[in-house]
């Protein structure tokens, strides 16, 4: 998940120091170098052989807790990703590695499994031989950049990679190690800015990807990278970073975009840069030395209770990512997105917007949007009854955080990026799956549909989950979703052209939100969108 919350301050930059190409992972065992068979759960990467779990019952094999990068450890802590020493014999891979670090600003995690040194991936692949040249899907977890794993059973990949692709599923540093912004690392950086160390972790990987495709039976020259809540945000990040060139061909946004508006706040260094300096205040920490030094259980209990996540750096992110798209300055790839029916039901509690009676609600957003616009406002977000601005509360708390940001990525890519675009509107229910909220889609997008809680999986559970893992692979082998005997699935085509329906039956349909979409964006475009009313 992704949340504009209160104390969320956008944090920010990339540490421009040593180049983040990395050769290889992980640690010797020791031995003799022995040949390698993928179909036997052995392949060679840069720095040495790899050992994974034997093929299962649908003959997939997996490789678990691969680490892309050196430990970010010591005085590593908040540098760019490096390279690792290679090994010799094998290196097994057949557990997860270690979760990153959980940040605490959303409430309570588990940390009893994190450690810092958690730059890892899994990979799993169907491909018997390193020539199959499968193309390969790249995920990036959710979580608001604060908490999640690759190793979450949501996105387990094998199901996935029965239909023709190779899977990776990545780690990357969150909260404050990956997102500390100070003055003392930006001058340590020299002159590239501070933070974004858990994107520049998200470009290393797919760089690592790309150099070791093969090795999995992958094509290198057919990566896509996809992500949802946080991570569709980071796929936001970067297609407009000119860093990652070449490092994909395709990519996937389920609900986010890390739309930032160019005179954003949130987006500002200098903010961010406020904030880590007073966690060094709070902790008595006077250099980025001491900070180093103290343990990271200690740095994750952050008397600041602040929710570092990206900003607009002039490194990764040279200007902000509606500025890059509208220049055509983003990576022109062809591009899947969508939302989910229900986003804002999530997000309503925590996003700032009253609407304990409808008075209080409408004199909010008139303070936010003003008395010229209300009457337009109160068009989309009518607040009639107190029943009503609740619901509207939840309608636009959905807009604001994630669908009109996804949805302008859309139309920009379209136009300025000149690439095609195919656009999604989630809204099954079933037992299972009570209300299409955020996250919701993702069990059914990898085919995994585990237990959450709610009623049994059902047969049209089924059909849409085997619908929309074939809308995807298909789209990761040929920037197309469409395949034999499947709905078919027209190109987006602008504002009010037609979406896949993806719930039973998936259809496609008119796009129904565009009015509203273009009346919010028209705000967060020109800086004078009010998040927090």
């Amino acid at each position: 998940m992704f949340r504009i919350h209160s104390k969320n301050v956008c944090r920010g930059a990339a540490l421009g120091c040593a180049s983040i190409l990395l050769s290889a992972c992980g640690s010797s065992d020791g031995g003799n170098q022995p040949s390698t068979n993928l179909a036997q759960n052995q392949t060679m990467v840069d720095a040495g052989v790899l050992v994974g779990n034997p093929a299962d019952a649908s003959g997939i094999i997996s490789f678990k807790g691969v680490p892309y990068a050196a430990a970010p450890v010591g005085a590593l802590r908040w540098q760019a990703p490096q390279p690792v020493a290679h090994w010799t014999g094998n290196k097994q891979a057949t557990q997860y590695g270690p979760t990153c670090w959980q940040g605490t600003a959303f409430g309570p995690v588990d940390n009893s499994q994190a450690n810092e040194d958690c730059l890892s991936l899994n990979v799993w692949t169907g491909a018997k031989s390193t020539t199959d040249k499968r193309p390969v899907m790249v995920w990036l977890h959710g979580g608001g950049f604060q908490f999640g794993t690759s190793g979450d059973p949501r996105w387990e990949g094998g199901n996935l990679a029965k239909k023709g692709v190779v899977v990776v599923s990545v780690n990357y540093r969150l909260g404050v190690f990956g997102f500390l912004t100070r003055p003392d690392l930006d001058a340590e950086s020299g002159g590239k800015s501070s933070g974004m160390y858990g994107v520049l972790d998200q470009i290393a990987a797919l760089q690592w990807v790309k150099s070791n495709a093969a090795a999995f039976g992958g094509d290198p020259s057919n990566i896509t990278v996809f992500g949802e809540s946080a991570g569709a945000h980071a796929v936001g990040i970067l297609l407009a970073s000119p860093l990652t060139t070449g490092t994909f061909q395709k990519a996937i946004a389920e609900s986010g975009a890390f739309w930032e508006s160019p005179k954003g706040v949130m987006a500002s260094h200098v903010a961010a840069s406020q904030i880590g300096t007073h966690l060094g205040a709070a902790l008595g920490a006077k250099t980025i030395a001491d900070l180093r030094a103290i343990p990271a259980a200690q740095l994750m209990a952050d008397p600041t209770e602040a929710a570092y996540s990206p900003s607009v750096d002039g490194y990764v992110l040279p200007a902000d990512p509606y500025s890059r798209f509208a220049a055509g300055q983003q990576q022109h790839v062809p591009l899947l997105e969508g939302q989910n029916a229900d986003e804002g039901v999530i997000f309503a509690a925590t996003a700032g917007i009253p609407s304990d009676s409808a008075a209080n609600f409408t004199a909010a957003a008139t303070s936010a949007f003003g008395t010229n616009n209300i009457n337009t406002f109160l068009q989309f977000y009518p607040a009639s009854t107190n029943a009503q601005a609740q619901q509207s509360e939840v309608t636009l708390a959905g807009d604001l955080i994630i669908a009109s940001q996804t949805w302008e990525m859309a139309n920009l890519q379209r136009t300025t990026g000149q690439s095609p675009v195919y656009s999604y509107y989630f809204s099954q229910t079933s037992p299972y799956n009570p209300l299409p909220i955020h996250v919701s889609e993702v069990p059914y997008v990898f085919q995994d549909l585990v237990p959450n809680g709610h009623g049994a999986v059902n047969a049209s559970d089924l059909a849409v989950a085997d619908a929309m893992s074939s809308y995807w692979t298909n789209f990761a082998k040929t920037g197309n979703p469409n395949g034999s005997g499947m709905p078919n699935w027209p190109a987006y085509t602008g504002p009010g052209g037609l979406v896949m329906g993806l719930a039973t039956p998936a259809q496609a349909q008119p796009e129904a939100s565009t009015a509203r979409f273009q009346f919010l964006n028209s705000f967060r475009n020109n800086g004078n969108l009010g998040f927090h009313f």
